[in-house]
């Protein structure tokens, strides 16, 4: 699984905090949050998503108590 080795250092989010903003205008920068707010967005309903497949899948495997 892809979860068993670790993130590689240089991510997407790791580049763009290290990117120098100097040369960006106002309405560059704009854009640029507004992109990224709905990268946040998507973001967090992708994990909403899988919390919700995560807890289905205990709800079905958990052993019964009766």
């Amino acid at each position: 699984m892809d979860e068993d080795f670790p993130r590689p250092k240089g991510d997407a989010a790791t580049l763009l905090a290290k990117e120098a903003l100097d040369s960006y205008s106002q309405d560059e920068l704009a854009a640029r949050i507004a992109l990224l707010e709905a990268e946040i967005e998507r973001v967090r309903a992708h994990r909403d998503k899988a919390a919700a497949h995560r807890l289905a899948a205990d709800a079905l495997f958990r052993p019964r108590t009766d």
